[in-house]
C-alpha cells in the first residue's frame, strides 16, 4: 500500500512539472508527452516509406507466372482447337488475342500497376493535402489548448494555497476565539471557515492533472493506433495483391477462371482507395477536433480571463470538482474519430464493390475485438 502510494504521489510530481513546462516557446515538452501532432509526422512517414518499399517486391513470383501463363495458353488453344475442329465453334481472332493480351500484362507487371494505382493516388493526394492544412490549424489549438490548461492548473494551484493559508489562521483564529468568545461567535467562525476547507479539498490538483493527461492519451492513442491500422491493411492487402496478382493474370486464361482478373482488379483499386478515403475522414475528424477544440479553449478562457489572470474562482471550484481538468469534448472527438477510420473499407467497397475485401476486413475486425478484449482482461488483473 506504501509503495502505491509513493507512485502515485511520484507520478502526479512528474505529471505536474512536465504540464507546468508546457509553455516553452517550442513547445517541446507538449511534443514529447504527446507527439508533434495528434497523428505523429514520423509514423505516417514510415508508413509511406513501408509502403514504397514492399512495392518495389512485385516482380516476386513474375517468372514462375510467365510459366503457369505459358502452360494455360497451350490448354487454351488446345480446347479451342478441338472446339473448331469437332465443328462447335466457328473461328474468332479477337477472343484468341486474349491469352496474348494477358501475358503482355504479366511482363509489364510494373507498369500495369503503376498505371492501376494512378488515379487513386490522386485522390489520396488530393485528400492529404486538405488533411495537412486542417491539421496544421489543430496543431497550433492544441497548444493554445495547452497554454490555457497550464493557466487554469496555476489558478488552482494559487487559490490551494491561499485555502492552505486561511486554514492555518483559522485555526489560531478558532483557539483564541474558543477561550475568548460564546458559543454564537463559535457558530459563526465555523460557518466562515468552513467553506474555506472545503474549498481546499476540492481544489487539489495533482491526482487531477495526472488523470486528465491519461484520459487524454488514451485517447489520442486509440485515435493513432485506428488509423495506423488502416494504413497497414492497406499496405498488407495491396502488397499481397500485387505480389501474387500475376497468379491471377494467368488463371484468367483459362475461360473458367475468366473472370479472376477482373475481380482482381476490382480488389486491388478498391484497396488503393483506403488511403484517399482514410485522408478524407481524417480531415473532416480535424474539424471535429477544431470545433472541440475550440470550444474548450472558450471555456477555459472564461475560467482564467482573456488574460489568463483574472481566473473567476467560483467557476474554477465548481470546474475542479468534476474530477478531471477537461471538459471531454476533445477526448470525445478523438474516439469518434477512431470508430470513423474503421469504416474506411465499407466505405470503400462502396465506390469499387468487392465482397472479398470487405470479408477480410471482417475478419480482421473480429479478431482485432478479440485481441482488445484478452487485453482488457490481462490489464484489470494488474490494477
Amino acid at each position: 500500500m506504501k509503495k502505491k502510494i509513493i507512485l502515485s504521489v511520484l507520478l502526479v510530481t512528474l505529471v505536474s512539472v512536465a504540464f507546468g513546462q508546457s509553455t516553452d516557446g517550442d513547445h517541446k515538452t507538449l511534443e514529447y508527452l504527446q507527439g508533434d501532432g495528434v497523428y505523429e509526422t514520423g509514423v505516417m512517414v514510415f508508413l509511406k516509406g513501408l509502403k514504397d518499399s514492399v512495392w518495389s517486391h512485385f516482380d516476386l513470383f513474375i517468372t514462375d507466372a510467365k510459366a503457369l501463363a505459358a502452360i494455360f495458353m497451350i490448354i487454351f488453344f488446345a480446347i479451342r482447337s478441338y472446339e473448331m475442329m469437332v465443328g462447335d465453334k466457328q473461328l474468332e481472332v479477337m477472343p484468341l488475342l486474349r491469352p496474348f493480351g494477358l501475358a503482355m500484362i504479366i511482363l509489364w507487371w510494373g507498369v500495369f500497376v503503376k498505371m492501376l494505382a494512378f488515379p487513386t493516388d490522386l485522390v489520396a493526394n488530393q485528400t492529404e493535402q486538405m488533411f495537412e492544412s486542417e491539421q496544421t490549424v489543430v496543431n497550433d489549438l492544441r497548444f493554445t489548448r495547452a497554454n490555457l490548461m497550464l493557466a487554469v492548473a496555476n489558478s488552482l494551484y494559487t487559490f490551494q494555497a491561499q485555502t492552505q493559508v486561511a486554514e492555518k489562521e483559522s485555526d489560531t483564529w478558532y483557539g483564541q476565539a474558543w477561550d475568548a468568545v460564546t458559543s454564537t461567535v463559535k457558530e459563526g467562525i465555523s460557518t466562515v471557515v468552513s467553506p474555506l476547507l472545503e474549498l481546499k479539498n476540492r481544489l487539489t490538483v495533482g491526482m487531477q492533472l495526472l488523470f486528465t493527461q491519461l484520459l487524454e492519451l488514451l485517447g489520442i492513442w486509440i485515435l493513432r493506433l485506428a488509423v495506423y491500422i488502416v494504413f497497414m491493411i492497406q499496405i498488407i492487402y495491396s502488397t499481397i495483391l500485387i505480389i501474387l496478382g500475376p497468379f491471377a493474370v494467368a488463371v484468367s486464361i483459362l475461360p473458367a477462371f475468366r473472370d479472376s482478373f477482373s475481380t482482381w482488379i476490382a480488389r486491388f483499386i478498391s484497396v488503393n482507395l483506403y488511403s484517399g478515403i482514410a485522408y478524407l475522414i481524417m480531415y473532416l475528424c480535424g474539424l471535429m477536433q477544431e470545433y472541440a477544440l475550440n470550444s474548450e479553449i472558450s471555456k477555459y478562457t472564461e475560467l482564467v480571463g482573456e488574460d489568463g489572470l483574472s481566473a473567476n474562482i467560483e467557476k474554477m471550484a465548481v470546474f475542479a470538482g468534476n474530477g478531471i481538468l477537461s471538459f471531454g469534448t476533445v477526448i470525445i472527438v478523438f474516439m469518434i474519430g477512431a470508430i470513423c477510420m474503421f469504416t474506411v473499407p465499407s466505405i470503400s467497397t462502396w465506390i469499387i464493390s468487392t465482397s472479398g475485401i470487405s470479408s477480410a476486413s471482417s475478419t480482421f475486425g473480429r479478431s482485432a475485438g478479440t485481441v482488445w478484449g484478452s487485453a482488457k482482461k490481462v490489464t484489470g488483473s494488474f490494477f
